[in-house]
Parts: C-alpha cells; sequence; structure tokens
C-alpha cells in the first residue's frame, strides 16, 4: 500500500449549530497523514435532496442522531476504500456511490458518504503539501469569492416571523474580501437601529445569525435593509445591493403562495409580479427559489420577467443536481445555481454541477446550510469553484465566521484574484430609494 492509500476511516457523531448530531469522518493515510471533515444539515430542505441518514430512535436527540450513519462510514465505506489512492476522489466518490446503490443515497446515508469524501479530498491535499482550494481547484481559477450575507431572516430560520427566508446584504463593490466584511458588519449593526426604530419585535437571533424580526410585511424587511445600507453610510444599488431567499415552496400551499402574515394567497403569476415591483423599487440583484420547488411551468416566466433584473437562483429547486440542472438550463427555468455538497451527497458531483452551470453561462453560488459547523471547508470550496459568490449566514455565529475568517487570512497570504474577475457577476442597479 502506497503512503498516500486510505488505511482507515473512522466516524463521530458530532453536533451543528442547531445541537443537532452529525457526522464528523476521519481519514488515515498510510503514511500517516490524518485528516478530517464534517457535514452541515439543512432545515430549508428540498425535495429531491440526497438522503440524511437519522437513527429515528426518540430517546437520542429526538430520533435525530447519526450512529447508524457512523457505524456505516467505520463498516463498509472503511471497507471499501481501503487501499484507495487518497487522490482518486472520481473514483472514492463512485464507489461510494455504487456500494450506497440507491437513487439519493439513502441506504448508507449522504450525510456519511460526504463526510468521507470531503475528509479524503483533505488528506489528498495534505498529502501533496498544498491548501485545500489550491487542490480542490484543480485545472478551475480559484477566485475569492463575494459575500452574499444574511442580515434578516424569517420562514424556517426564524419561526416563521415572516414568510420569505432571508434578505441579504451583497457587497460586491467592495475593493476587498476585508471592505466588504467591515461594511456588513456596518449593516448588521445599523439594522438593529433600524428595527428598535419601528420598535419591532424580535424573535431573537435566526438560526444563521442574522436578526429575526416581527415585521407588518413581507416587504418591510425591504425597507429596513435598504435604510441600514444607508445609515452605515453606504449606497444602495451602487455599493451594496439586496439579494432575497424567498424559499417559496415553504409557504405554498394547496397551489397558492400563501402569504399568512398579510392575509393574502397569490397565484404563480401575482407572485412573479410583486416579485417585479420589488425589484423597481429596491436594489435587488438575486432572488433564491422565487417559486415552489416543482412548479416547472412557472419558472421560466419568472425568469423571463426578472432575469434581466436580477440572477434567479434554483435551491430546493435544483437542489444541486446535474439532472435538474441540465432541464432547467433547457427550459431557462433559472440563471443560477445553489450549490450545498449535502444536496447531492460528494465533491465529484458537486464540482459536476458546477462546471455545468459555468459551460451554460449560467451562476453560482457556493452555499452553507442552516445546520453548519466550525469546519472550514467551505471557505475553500467557494475559491476553487472560482464561480465568484459565497452565501453562509451572519457574522454573530461561529459557525459562520469560521469561513468568513479563513477567507480573510487567505486573502492576506494566498494572492486570490477579487470577485470583480468573474465576468458579468451581478447586474449592479441604481434604484429610486423608496421612502
Amino acid at each position: 500500500m502506497s503512503k498516500t492509500a486510505i488505511e482507515s476511516i473512522r466516524a463521530f457523531e458530532v453536533l451543528d449549530s442547531r445541537g443537532r448530531p452529525t457526522v464528523e469522518a476521519c481519514v488515515t493515510l498510510a503514511g500517516g497523514v490524518v485528516a478530517a471533515a464534517q457535514v452541515p444539515s439543512g432545515a430549508s430542505t428540498g425535495m429531491s435532496e440526497a438522503c440524511e441518514l437519522r437513527d429515528g430512535d426518540a430517546r437520542r436527540y429526538g430520533g435525530l442522531g447519526v450512529l447508524l450513519a457512523c457505524g456505516h462510514v467505520e463498516g463498509e465505506i472503511a471497507a471499501a476504500l481501503r487501499g484507495f489512492e487518497a487522490a482518486d476522489q472520481a473514483g472514492v466518490d463512485g464507489a461510494m456511490i455504487a456500494l450506497d446503490a440507491t437513487a439519493n443515497k439513502s441506504r448508507l446515508g449522504a450525510n456519511a458518504i460526504l463526510a468521507v469524501s470531503c475528509a479524503v479530498a483533505r488528506a489528498a491535499a495534505l498529502s501533496q503539501g498544498l491548501p485545500l482550494w489550491r487542490y480542490l481547484a484543480g485545472d478551475r481559477q480559484p477566485v475569492l469569492p463575494l459575500p452574499m450575507v444574511n442580515i434578516l431572516s424569517g420562514g424556517l430560520h426564524a419561526a416563521r416571523a415572516m414568510e420569505f427566508q432571508d434578505f441579504l446584504a451583497v457587497p460586491w463593490a467592495a475593493g476587498s474580501f476585508a471592505e466588504a466584511m467591515e461594511w456588513i458588519a456596518a449593516i448588521h449593526r445599523s439594522a438593529r437601529e433600524v428595527l428598535e426604530g419601528r420598535g419591532a419585535y424580535f424573535t431573537g437571533v435566526a438560526d444563521e445569525g442574522g436578526w429575526g424580526p416581527k415585521l407588518a410585511t413581507n416587504e418591510a424587511a425591504l425597507e429596513v435593509l435598504t435604510e441600514s445600507i444607508e445609515r452605515a453610510g453606504l449606497r444602495p444599488g451602487e455599493q451594496v445591493s439586496i439579494a432575497i431567499d424567498v424559499a417559496a415552496s415553504h409557504f405554498f400551499v394547496d397551489g397558492k403562495y400563501d402569504l399568512a402574515s398579510e392575509g393574502r394567497r397569490m397565484a404563480a403569476a401575482e407572485f412573479v409580479e410583486l416579485l417585479e415591483g420589488w425589484c423597481r423599487r429596491y436594489p435587488v440583484v438575486s432572488i433564491e427559489d422565487g417559486l415552489e420547488q416543482n412548479a416547472w411551468g412557472d419558472w421560466p416566466a419568472l425568469t423571463a420577467s426578472l432575469g434581466g433584473w436580477a440572477q434567479i437562483i434554483g435551491d430546493d429547486f435544483l437542489t444541486t443536481n446535474p439532472a435538474r440542472l441540465e432541464r432547467a438550463v433547457g427550459a431557462r427555468a433559472a440563471n443560477a445555481v445553489l450549490v450545498k455538497m449535502n444536496q447531492i451527497g460528494t465533491l465529484t458531483e458537486t464540482f459536476a454541477v458546477v462546471d455545468a452551470a459555468r459551460r451554460a453561462g449560467w451562476r453560482a453560488v457556493v452555499s452553507a446550510r442552516s445546520g453548519e459547523t466550525e469546519d472550514s471547508f467551505l471557505a475553500d470550496l467557494s475559491i476553487a469553484c472560482g464561480m465568484g459568490q459565497l452565501k453562509v449566514g451572519s457574522i454573530t455565529r461561529s459557525e459562520r465566521l469560521a469561513k468568513y475568517n479563513r477567507l480573510l487570512v487567505l486573502e492576506k497570504t494566498a494572492g486570490l484574484p477579487h470577485w470583480s474577475s468573474v465576468p458579468a457577476l451581478l447586474p449592479p442597479r441604481s434604484v429610486t430609494r423608496v421612502s
């Protein structure tokens, strides 16, 4: 066995940022290199995502334990991968997919498979003396990503205080990652001041660290965020724009988009008109999951209407799935894909989606999950993909800051190009302030 071959794999049940179990895999190579990786877990999950394996034992963590998944890592997976070269990522991932032999990785668990996939990549990088981002990039041009940062939350991330899930600040005009994070810190701070000035009731800090206010309408969040950007001494639309994670599937009820907090229900065409009106009145440059995840007949109309105003991202709609992405590209059903490793379950498949988006002329946004860990793997992945955008969450939780802090250090030490080197990354626009 060569020194860079996989010798053994262990697994541990650890906790994510919501206090729920997740999997850590630890890979040892024959030459003594040891590397570990932890996987995240989502709250807002799409129907087509790969399957997290949970124990279902109500006596432990309400049934959410992952001892079965850990057992698969140390049993079947470790036995199958012993002797594989760590640098053979496609071979390692392909072997696990074949071993699982289900369409959604439900037998062994996508959480088990992804933890091993990432730990193997980290071990291979260490064995070659390469930074993880450089190893993962391969022939791709690494790029320091533009952060899309959660400021206000609702939906499943904040006890459904409002229907729309996240309102994010996009500091696209910042000259550096460090300056972008300085701007974001100022906006986050001013958002609290604006909310307190409005007498908004706080439901608490949301899953991803953004403020979770109770507002009279969903549109009020756009008013608050626009005002917060201004209060931070920045120009909405000219320096900092807005992204919206609608997560529409989670309030799609009986064929209608049900804004229960506002007492109104809308058909798809009406809902698209609502979003279009917001794009006209606010500096919105990105809309994620603007329609229900299986509304294939409606997504092309959404993209035709708003694709010139904003990037139209599929998350629950596309679930980092190559087949769904191919169908959406053919139907012109969006123009960007959210990339979440655990939606598909291996690094090889994750990069396949990124590369397919690039070939199609689409954008891709590398994203964390609401249940994250302090593993900074995602920061390196976002650089390696070379697509120039990262969506991690806010700035008040250590599992988020682990990624941001990694990028702050790499900006100073790695000599990486800035996101502005990615052609037509976002359509920056100035929008008249809504009073």
